[in-house]
């Protein structure tokens, strides 16, 4: 029988632990008596928030330039030097995680649950799950997958035809919403309708602004996406998987593999060190704490660990500024937060609305919704520096993207590293690492780096992660091996 990951329920109503419970039984009931649909439902979404929650915050901090390696540390080395081939099996759990898990139990819940509002909120969950794939990989078994042994040879997909495929099923499945109750467990949005309502049309609006990048029906899509905008029905809030707690077996997943587990690895990296400096940005101290040899901020040079040893001499951990572990300790996984939804409506309004005034105020509602998740203080004073100020931006589409980055910031990494490949901002710099580090005046705050130590032949940024070796292994039509300087179907040069 195939192996699937159940989650189990601890503290309170349903405190998860982040560890898995491998079931070699049936492929739908652990042994002992099945496990009824209600209670498969939190399963899903801790099984979508543990892929992108974990392993994917943690390699795409690397990849947005917010994470280096520290310089006397090894975990990492590979991430942070874009070492990696199918071999890495960088992608594997999470594969697992989203087809094994989150979407064979949506499967599992369709099959058995009449409830319209169930079944949306299954959908939405579904396309999430999707929209990371496609992000990650570009193609993936959709049309043919999660057929079990009736099929175990799926085909794969082209990621235009899983959005839109998707987009298709989300759209179905409110069309055929009755206004019931949720019967299923929901311990992400409570059972409120109106959440998953504004969470599939925030989801949406991150789809739209993929495929327009693509070129694909871009009329369309940004006629959709404005009529959204102006429809206002979204989340309130943040969409978050809110249910860990200062208690061992508890945490926050990321926080417990890089911190209980492992000894720190992490150091703030140059660009988001730079930008939050030059930006005079109080967040920086949120998660980044000054180096031990001055009190200074001092970010590590992406994939410098090891040359940096030779620029400057010596390069020692208390050189540079370290990652703090605290606020991740039970910190909610964010699927959504509120914050990068309001600098996508004010993208839309500005670039497709041609609504400056509109765009303003939701751009400067993004920044303040940041800086209150994280109990900062003082986004008023910020937003009013010449540096972030709306009026005074002559680039006001790169100023949403920057500080949409500055916030996605510990909160959602993978969506960081796909808005900069789609948008292209922050720009990668035109110097070297080792220039940067010599002549730190050459560097623009914020600009992407190519790290030091680089292994893509083409050399250049990360642009997707290889495909999993386990989905090689057993899958017969997984595609030919990419290497990390190809590009997702949306990231147009």
């Amino acid at each position: 029988m195939k192996k699937i990951f159940l989650f189990t329920a601890a503290a309170g109503l349903l405190a998860l632990s982040s560890c898995n419970l491998d079931i070699n039984d049936d492929p739908n009931y652990p042994s002992g008596g099945s496990v009824t649909v209600d209670l498969m439902f939190p399963a899903v979404e801790n099984s979508v928030a543990d892929a992108v929650g974990d392993q994917m915050f943690n390699y795409a901090g690397f990849f947005s330039q917010y994470f280096e390696q520290l310089p006397e540390a090894n975990q990492y080395n590979d991430i942070a030097e874009l070492h990696l081939d199918e071999s890495s099996n960088l992608f594997d759990r999470c594969y697992r995680n989203l087809y094994a898990g989150a979407m064979a139990d949506i499967e599992d819940i369709l099959s058995r649950d009449n409830n319209t509002s169930d079944i949306f909120a299954c959908k939405v969950l579904r396309a999430y799950c999707f929209q990371l794939l496609v992000d990650n990989i570009d193609q993936a078994p959709y049309t043919e997958a999660l057929q079990g042994s009736a099929n175990s040879q799926p085909k794969w997909d082209l990621g235009k035809d899983i959005f839109e495929g998707v987009l298709k099923e989300m759209d179905e499945a409110e069309k055929n919403l009755t206004g019931e109750v949720m019967d299923v467990t929901d311990p992400m949005l409570k059972k409120n309708l109106d959440q998953w309502k504004g969470f599939a049309n925030a989801l949406r609006l991150r789809i739209y602004v993929r495929l327009i990048a693509a070129g694909v029906d871009a009329a369309g899509y940004q006629a959709k996406a404005l009529a959204l905008v102006k429809g206002n029905k979204f989340f309130t809030g943040d969409v978050a998987w809110d249910v860990f707690s200062n208690s061992e077996g508890q945490y926050n997943p990321w926080y417990q593999a890089n911190f209980k587990r492992l000894a720190n690895n992490h150091v703030a990296a140059y660009p988001i060190v730079s930008y939050y400096l030059a930006t005079n940005d109080p967040r920086i101290a949120y998660a980044i704490n000054v180096n031990e040899a001055d009190a200074k901020y001092v970010g590590q040079m992406p994939g410098g660990k090891i040359p940096s040893k030779t620029w400057n001499g010596d390069w020692k951990n208390k050189d540079v500024s370290s990652i703090k572990g605290s606020p991740a300790m039970t910190m909610p996984i964010y699927l959504f937060t509120q914050s990068e939804l309001q600098f996508l409506i004010a993208e839309i309004q500005l670039k497709y609305g041609n609504n400056a005034a509109a765009a303003k105020e939701a751009y400067e509602a993004a920044v303040k919704a940041d800086f209150a998740s994280r109990g900062v203080a003082g986004a008023d004073a910020f937003l009013a520096g010449n540096a972030v100020n709306w009026d005074k931006a002559t680039d006001k589409a790169k100023l949403i993207a920057m500080q949409k980055w500055a916030a996605l910031f510990y909160r959602n990494h993978m969506e960081a590293w796909s808005e900069i490949r789609r948008t292209d901002v922050p720009a990668t710099s035109e110097y070297s690492a080792e220039e940067i580090f010599k002549s730190p005046t050459l560097y623009t705050a914020g600009d992407m780096i190519v790290p030091a130590t680089n292994y893509i032949v083409a050399g250049g940024l990360c642009k997707r992660v290889p495909y999993p070796e386990t989905a090689r292994q057993l899958n017969n039509n997984t595609p030919a091996a990419k290497l990390l300087s190809d590009r997702v179907f949306w990231d147009v040069k």
